[in-house]
């Protein structure tokens, strides 16, 4: 009797073709599924290079944009450095005059007279240090505030911002608080008040360059 019903039906003690036919198909269909999800998270993150992947420790998030600021900081830097110095020498001054401004905070006026050496090299060190936690303001803001801006948007937040930093760095520290400590006088008008703007600017555009660029899309989390 069971001959006649064919090979779907032939007994025996394994498993039956019909049910080695199911259990393949059970398993293509898991793997269609999670192809299918593969998709949807792929294009989950094309439209939206923010998202945050699930269950990620807060620790974590906060290492990670405190090193990207960082980065983006620290090459703005040697863009608006790099700036400066060809600035600089257009004008006819020392090509790191501006590391002699900012170096007569600690040193005084006879900063001004550092041609080389050393503790000019410090100063260009600082600099970039400096530059490079100044870029985790400015990736907070840009990442996370102005996370899916337009780009013009973008470059008008960062200019704001860098101009901000050189009013801050000039007319707050160099103009009123270094006179009050050092005693010396107000040393702003040693590099042009143009070329330092631009500097800053140079250093806001060049974060906003390296984001875009990189578009390191984890959302900061309130």
């Amino acid at each position: 009797m069971t001959e006649t019903l064919g090979e779907w039906e032939h007994p025996g003690t394994g498993p039956s073709p019909q049910g080695d036919d199911l259990a393949r198909r059970d398993a293509l269909r898991r793997d269609l599924e999670r192809l299918y999800s593969e998709i949807s998270r792929i294009e989950t993150d094309l439209e939206d290079p923010g998202a945050q992947p699930e269950g990620l420790p807060s620790r974590v998030v906060i290492l990670y944009h405190m090193l990207a600021g960082l980065l983006v900081g620290f090459v703005g830097a040697g863009g608006s450095l790099l700036f400066h110095v060809v600035g600089s020498l257009c004008v006819r001054q020392h090509p790191l005059e501006i590391i002699r401004v900012y170096l007569t905070f600690p040193f005084g006026e006879q900063a001004l007279r550092f041609d080389t050496g050393p503790l000019l090299a410090i100063g260009v060190v600082l600099y970039l240090a400096i530059g490079a936690v100044y870029g985790i303001l400015f990736h907070g803001v840009l990442a996370g505030l102005f996370g899916r801006a337009p780009g013009v948007w973008r470059l008008l937040v960062a200019a704001a911002l860098g101009l901000m930093v050189w009013l801050v760095n000039y007319y707050l520290l160099l103009s009123w608080l270094e006179p009050l400590i050092t005693g010396g006088r107000s040393i702003l008008g040693l590099i042009p008040a143009w070329l330092a703007a631009a500097t800053h600017l140079v250093y806001a555009w060049t974060v906003v360059l390296v984001e875009n660029r990189g578009r390191f899309g984890l959302p900061i989390r309130g």
